[in-house]
């Protein structure tokens, strides 16, 4: 196996390592000619650099009886999962030059992937060009908004059923109808936070008279930071979000006055030292609170059972983001009579994880050492979705 110039890092095999593997022409002509990425956004070919070219039962660590069918199958990639995840391998039929998808710790029951290894770089191309907003996707470069997820959406579902027969695989419908949903909102330049939310989004998504707004005599004086001040006055944050409550009774209290409150008895969970510029927002399951901090906007979470303070969003337009995201999926899947969640969960988990991130990169912070929505995420079957 060789490589060509480091700076194209393509991974190439000769006619020699091949001929005991791979049959089906357009394969050995791409993989002994331009070669494969050693990786790209969403997916790597390093393992052959790794371990050469192996088949799936040479691979496969485990007392499995695989298939006649699944035994010469060859682990060319792995996906690239959120940090933490177990990384799926990349399965390359050398007869038809098919694409299929499978965890090695049980590689009984493959996914399709994509009809051929053209097909999956394509795929993999124009994902990145959505993501840069170039290429096929240029047009949408400073457009915000739902008609711009919409526009972007229908074109990347478009090309992709351009390679499957329409018959597009749940990795990338996942992709199409779930990454384009970072272009609802752009960055903040009028809000003066991170991210200008369109206005009435809340509305359109909760339903109207389902979002809470509040007043200047809701704020405690500790929140004194004006742009999260103006964003809960004018765009608000939704009563109810699939986990989220607002606390909309009772004019928004310190952690200090909520416990104070809610614990007569005295029984207090240890406070974070500066508890009074901490503002809750609200509650999410497992007994945690939602606070902001009313210096600075962040927002975070505060558990009671442990008294742990992490951080959750930047702020609260990232917040209010990662509402209507949750709420959204949702919407989308019933819509596909939950096809997204029943085919491919952790596909699904990929893509929102991504999309989360591209707008509000607090988990992959170096000082965030766990995060709620993440970890929320990957819980399977119990999970946000």
């Amino acid at each position: 196996m060789g490589t060509t110039d480091a700076e194209v890092a393509a991974i190439t095999l000769t006619e020699a390592e091949l001929d005991r593997y791979v049959t089906h022409a357009p394969t050995r002509g791409l993989l002994t000619g331009a070669g494969l990425p050693a990786e790209t956004d969403l997916l790597t070919f390093s393992p052959l650099r790794t371990h050469g070219l192996r088949t799936l039962a040479d691979a496969a660590d485990g007392p499995f009886r695989l298939a006649e069918d699944l035994r010469g199958r060859l682990v060319i990639g792995e996906l690239l999962n959120p940090a933490g995840a177990e990384r799926e391998s990349i399965l390359l039929d050398g007869a038809t030059g098919e694409l299929t998808t499978a965890y090695l710790r049980d590689p009984c029951v493959p996914r399709p992937f994509a009809p051929s290894l053209h097909t999956l770089l394509r795929f993999a191309a124009v994902t990145e060009e959505l993501a840069g907003l170039r290429g096929r996707f240029a047009s949408l470069a400073g457009q915000y908004g739902p008609r711009t997820v919409t526009e972007a959406s229908r074109r990347l579902l478009t090309l992709f059923e351009e390679g499957t027969d329409g018959r597009i695989p749940p990795y990338w419908k996942a992709a199409a109808l779930i990454r384009p949903l970072s272009l609802i909102a752009g960055p903040g330049t009028a809000s003066g936070l991170t991210l200008d939310v369109p206005a009435r989004l809340l509305d359109q998504e909760f339903g109207h008279g389902r979002v809470a707004r509040f007043e200047e005599v809701d704020f405690p004086p500790t929140l004194t930071h004006e742009p999260t001040r103006r964003f809960l006055r004018e765009t608000g944050l939704p009563e109810e979000a699939v986990l989220f409550h607002a606390d909309t009774d009772v004019p928004l209290p310190t952690l200090r006055e909520y416990f104070t409150e809610e614990c007569p008895d005295g029984a207090v969970p240890e406070l974070p030292a500066h508890c009074d510029h901490l503002i809750r927002l609200g509650c999410l399951p497992g007994e945690t609170s939602l606070v902001i901090d009313g210096r600075t906007g962040s927002v975070l979470t505060f558990s009671e059972s442990d008294a742990t303070l992490h951080s959750l969003n930047t702020d609260v337009s990232t917040l209010a983001f990662t509402l209507w995201l949750i709420h959204h999926e949702r919407t989308i899947d019933a819509h596909l009579r939950h096809e997204l969640t029943t085919l491919a969960y952790d596909h699904l988990v990929t893509a929102m994880t991504h999309t989360l991130n591209t707008l509000d990169p607090t988990a992959t912070l170096p000082t965030t050492t766990w995060h709620y929505w993440t970890t929320l995420f990957q819980d399977d079957p119990g999970g946000a979705f």
